[in-house]
């Protein structure tokens, strides 16, 4: 599967977050209150995990609360649909996830296309990942390939909706590795790890934030380029043989209403967060993995090739014609 390629935080984008923080008191107008921030899925997820951890530090640079709300349904869609016709001030931001705001338009009418999401930073991402519990008899990929092989269809993969990267790379998995497994659709991760946990399903299609979060659990091997610096004994699916690289990239958007220098400055805002070494560290050690796409030129170029990356593997996998 088409990986995005990572945009390296340097150490002078660090100094972007004192600058701001120290800027904000003079242009004290904005923000003067709280900023709700919609997240949507149900609570629990990374979505939900990484605006909490969001949450102090927006408060402690700019003096004000995001204030989290969730609005599920359709993997997503239902907020995106709507996100449009919400008061563009400024005091309204909503979480965006890839692959799902480009496969779900491509799939069918969502109620929102692709191009109409005004997304103003993009974060992190999580890295893919096969999931089993702790006493699974899988202890390697190489057992759980032998068995998928021996048993077709009888392995369960539990993941986070359809159209989404757990979908994806399940039906690019299993056409690299010759197997075939059957995924099982939940309404997010924490869904989807309940299941593992509670035996009804055989693995997850999760990431490090599984094992980070969810105690009784382990991966098999993780779809970076190189080894997650949290799990430093877990093998990438690249050391083994598959050229696997992909996860979940997780961004902020806006009402298209919102004039551009609100946008330009919440996303700086959200960038300047991005840069603190505190908040980088509690992302890492919770198993997410960063990036940093600022709004503008940079963002734009970042969209465009996700785009069009997403789109090619999912044709290549058979999910789109």
């Amino acid at each position: 599967m088409t990986s995005f390629k990572k945009i390296t935080i340097t150490a002078a984008a660090a100094v972007l977050a004192a600058t701001f923080a120290l800027a904000v008191p003079a242009a004290a107008e904005f923000p003067d209150k709280p900023v709700s921030y919609i997240i949507p899925f149900k609570p629990g997820g990374e979505s939900d995990v990484t605006a909490r951890f969001q949450q102090p530090f927006f408060k402690k640079m700019f003096g004000q609360d995001l204030v989290i709300s969730y609005k599920d349904g359709g993997g997503g869609a239902v907020a995106w649909a709507q996100i449009n016709g919400m008061a563009g001030n400024g005091y309204v931001v909503m979480g965006t996830n890839l692959p799902h705001i480009v496969l779900q338009p491509a799939q069918k009418d969502v109620g929102y296309k692709t191009e109409e999401l005004v997304n103003i930073h993009m974060f992190h991402y999580t890295p893919s990942a096969i999931v089993v519990k702790d006493d699974s008899e899988f202890k390697t990929l190489k057992d759980f390939i032998d068995y998928a092989k021996a048993n077709p269809g009888k392995i369960t993969m539990s993941g986070t909706g359809k159209g989404t990267t757990s979908h994806l790379v399940s039906v690019t998995f299993d056409k690299m590795a010759g197997v075939k497994t059957t995924y099982v659709a939940f309404s997010g991760t924490a869904p989807a790890a309940t299941a593992l946990l509670g035996g009804q399903v055989s693995a997850q299609w999760g990431y490090p934030t599984v094992p980070a979060q969810y105690p009784g659990t382990r991966m098999l091997a993780v779809a970076m380029d190189k080894r997650h610096s949290g799990f430093p004994n877990v093998p990438t699916f690249k050391e083994l043989g598959f050229d696997l690289v992909d996860g979940t990239y997780r961004g902020i958007a806006v009402p298209k209403s919102t004039p551009e220098p609100v946008r330009k400055k919440l996303g700086e805002m959200f960038e300047a967060i991005n840069h603190d070494p505190a908040f980088i560290k509690q992302m890492e050690d919770a198993g997410f993995a960063m990036l940093n796409a600022p709004y503008g030129p940079e963002l734009d170029k970042f969209m465009a090739k996700a785009r069009k990356d997403i789109l090619t593997s999912a044709k290549e996998a058979g999910i789109l014609q």
